[in-house]
C-alpha cells in the first residue's frame, strides 16, 4: 500500500482525493498523535494556507478535527508555508497545519504538518498519524472540546522577522515579484518595500480560483517580459505557498535555484557563516554547481529529491544553507523550511552589497545542459535494477568523465524512471539520454 503522506505531505484533488472526512482524520489522529506523546498541557496547533477555494472548506475541516481531539486552534489565515512553519516556533505552538498544494494547479491542495519548533514531521510520526486515521476513541466533551480564534497580526509578525533577518537595505533597488496570486501576496510585495525596495507586483489578486494559473514560479515568461519593460535590476517568482523563489536577472534571463544557491554559497563562505564550508543539496542539482562550489572552495552534501531530505541533512550535520534546483531553499538559521521571501531578500541584498548585476552574481555557475527524459515502464524497480541498464549507465559515465553526469531514479508516485543526463553540449546529453531510455523502456 502507498504511503498517505508523500514527500511533501498529504495532496490530491480536493474534495475527491483530498476530501473534508480526510482532513479531519488527519488532524484529529496528528492531534491525538501528540497527545500520547505529553498529556501534560493541554496542546495548541497554528493553521494557515493558500488562498485556493478548497482551502476555505478544509480549514473548516482541520480545525474541527483538532479542536475535537482537544486541542486549541490558532488561524492564521492565509499566509505562505514559510510563515506558519515559522509562527509554530515563534508562538510555541504543538502542532502547525498547512493547506497547500505549493506549486499544483488550483483543483488541488494539500496538507503539510509541522511539529513544534516548525519543523516537518518525521516519516514514522507521518506513519503512525496514517494508522491511526480510522482508529475508534472516546473524545474529548464540554471544557475539554478545543477552542478557535483568529491570529490577525501573524502576518506582521512573519514580515518582523523576514526583516530581522535581512542584513543589507534594499534602498534603490527596483524589484519585480510575481506572486502567483498566491499566499505570496499577502507579504511579499510589503516586506521588500519595508526592506526598501521598488516593488513592481504582478500577480497578487488571488481570487481563489487563479493560483499558479500560468504564472509564478513554474511560469516565468510574464515575469522575465515585466523585468525588461519595466527596466528593473532583477525579478522574484514564488509558487502557490512562497515557499519557492526563483529569480531573473535584468535582461530577462533566468536564474534558478542551483544559481542562487551558489550566490548565497560564496557569500556565507566570505562571510564565515557557511557552516563547514558545506552547502547540501539533492542529487538533481546540476553538474554546474558542483564545479562551482569546487572552485570556490564549498564543499557539496548530496540527498535524496525533496526538500524534507535536504533539512534532514542541515539538522544532522548542522549546516547552514542547502536547497533544491526548483528554488526550496533553506537558511536553517533564520528559518526551519524552503522560505521563498527569505531567499528573495538574501539575494536581493547581496545584489546591493557588492554592486554588482545579478547576471553577474549568477555566472558563478555555469549550467551545464541537462535532459530529462521520462520512461514509462511496467515495473520501476525492475527497470532501475537490471544489470543491464548498470552497464550501459557505467559505460556513459566513462564517455561523459569528468564533464557530464547520469542519474536514473524512480518516480516515486508512477511507474516512471527518470533518465537524467548532463554533459557540456546539448547533443551530447541528448544522445546520451536516449540511448538509456530506450534501453529502459525495452526492460520487461
Amino acid at each position: 500500500m502507498s504511503r498517505l503522506f508523500g514527500t511533501d505531505g498529504v495532496r490530491g484533488l480536493a474534495n475527491a482525493d483530498l476530501t473534508p472526512e480526510l482532513a479531519l482524520s488527519v488532524a484529529s489522529a496528528a492531534a491525538r498523535v501528540l497527545y500520547e506523546r505529553d498529556d501534560s498541557r493541554r496542546r495548541v496547533a497554528l493553521v494557515g494556507r493558500d488562498p485556493r477555494a478548497s482551502g476555505e472548506m478544509l480549514e473548516a475541516a482541520v480545525t474541527a478535527g483538532l479542536t475535537s481531539a482537544g486541542a486549541d486552534v490558532l488561524r492564521v489565515g492565509v499566509l505562505p508555508t514559510p510563515a506558519v512553519a515559522h509562527l509554530v516556533s515563534a508562538t510555541g505552538a504543538d502542532l502547525g497545519v498547512m493547506i497547500s498544494a505549493s506549486h499544483n494547479p488550483m483543483p488541488d491542495n494539500g496538507i503539510k504538518l509541522f511539529a513544534a519548533g516548525g519543523h516537518k514531521l518525521p516519516d514514522a510520526v507521518e506513519d503512525e498519524i496514517a494508522d491511526r486515521l480510522d482508529e475508534r476513541v472516546d473524545r474529548p466533551t464540554g471544557s475539554a472540546v478545543g477552542r478557535a480564534r483568529d491570529v490577525p497580526e501573524a502576518g506582521n509578525r512573519y514580515v518582523d522577522h523576514l526583516l530581522e533577518a535581512t542584513p543589507q537595505p534594499l534602498d534603490g533597488l527596483r524589484v519585480v515579484v510575481d506572486c502567483a496570486n498566491g499566499a505570496a501576496a499577502a507579504v511579499a510585495p510589503s516586506a521588500y518595500r519595508l526592506a526598501g525596495a521598488e516593488v513592481i507586483a504582478l500577480n497578487a489578486e488571488p481570487d481563489g480560483l487563479n493560483i499558479n494559473e500560468g504564472v509564478g514560479s513554474t511560469h516565468l515568461d510574464g515575469l522575465r517580459a515585466a523585468v525588461v519593460e519595466h527596466g528593473a535590476d532583477l525579478g522574484v517568482a514564488h509558487d502557490g505557498d512562497a515557499d519557492r523563489c526563483l529569480a531573473v536577472d535584468a535582461t530577462g534571463s533566468v536564474v534558478d535555484g542551483d544559481q542562487i544557491m551558489a550566490i548565497l554559497a560564496v557569500a556565507m563562505k566570505e562571510a564565515g557563516e557557511l557552516a563547514d564550508d558545506t552547502l547540501v543539496t539533492t542529487v538533481m542539482s546540476n553538474l554546474g554547481l558542483h564545479l562551482a562550489m569546487r572552485e570556490h572552495g564549498v564543499k557539496l552534501r548530496t540527498t535524496a529529491v525533496g526538500d524534507r531530505y535536504v533539512l534532514a541533512e542541515l539538522r544532522e550535520g548542522g549546516f547552514s544553507l542547502g536547497g533544491e534546483q526548483s528554488g526550496h531553499v533553506v537558511l536553517p538559521d533564520h528559518a526551519t523550511t524552503g522560505d521563498g521571501l527569505l531567499t528573495a531578500l538574501r539575494l536581493m541584498g547581496r545584489v546591493v552589497e557588492t554592486g554588482r548585476p545579478l547576471a553577474e552574481l549568477a555566472a558563478t555557475m555555469t549550467r551545464l545542459p541537462q535532459v530529462l527524459v521520462n520512461v514509462r515502464v511496467a515495473d520501476k524497480a525492475t527497470a532501475c535494477g537490471a544489470p543491464e541498464v548498470a552497464k550501459a549507465v557505467a559505460e556513459a559515465e566513462a564517455e561523459l568523465g569528468d564533464e557530464g553526469r547520469v542519474l536514473l531514479r524512480p518516480s516515486g508516485t508512477e511507474q516512471l524512471v527518470r533518465v537524467m543526463v548532463e554533459a557540456r553540449s546539448e547533443g551530447t546529453a541528448q544522445r546520451v539520454a536516449g540511448r538509456l531510455a530506450e534501453l529502459v523502456a525495452a526492460i520487461r
